[in-house]
């Protein structure tokens, strides 16, 4: 399949609902989503590429479409984090994993969920299939906002071959279960410069 000139192998999408923490039920329930799209690494076999341009520029339209499908999972709750990945295959590099995830991948996420002044948290990597990656996730409008400070783990068994890379959109309806470690509450932020 292609989505924009990108060679897209597969599209996953993973759902984790957590009810309760430490026997304490959770109202709402603690909704996290990962969408995840393997895709082939066009600098693979290639002499080294100072430009990564064609990455960061497809971006745009990948992130959109994951991100789509991301808040669809996410429904009927709204998004209050959100976080971002990838996991380049053994034949690249690590930076072409993070070309994709540039301010035009996280602009992609912010437009499709109509907010997100704050910085989006990230992880990257360069590994075989069946490794495991931490998605690590902060509130979208005001990065000091702990109880947000979340993640979420994912192993795709098959992915990314050698030639491949995995590029990840991570959203949660809420806060850590039980969080009480202080800092400024989601319910108080201003919203106007991404931290507060």
């Amino acid at each position: 399949m292609k989505i924009g000139d990108l060679e897209v192998r597969r599209l996953d999408t993973f759902v984790q609902d957590t009810f309760s923490e430490a026997c304490q039920d959770a109202d709402p329930p603690l909704r996290k989503v990962a969408v995840a799209a393997i895709v082939k690494n066009r600098f693979v076999g290639k002499p080294f590429e100072p430009d990564l341009t064609a990455h960061i520029d497809a971006s745009l339209e990948l992130g959109t479409r994951i991100a789509e499908m991301a808040k669809t999972a996410m429904a009927p709750y709204g998004v209050e984090s959100f976080g971002k990945a990838a996991i380049a295959g053994t034949d690249g590099e690590q930076e072409h994993g993070i070309a994709f995830l540039t301010t035009v991948y996280g602009n992609a996420l912010r437009d499709v969920l109509g907010e997100g002044k704050a910085w989006i948290s990230s992880m990257t990597k360069r590994a075989t299939p069946g490794s495991t990656i931490d998605i690590p996730m902060n509130h979208l409008n005001a990065l000091y906002v702990r109880s947000h400070y979340d993640g979420m783990t994912l192993t795709l068994h098959d992915a990314p071959l050698s030639d491949e890379i995995v590029i990840i959109c991570c959203f949660a309806n809420r806060g850590r279960l039980n969080n009480r470690v202080g800092g400024p509450e989601a319910d108080n932020i201003i919203g106007e410069d991404g931290l507060r």
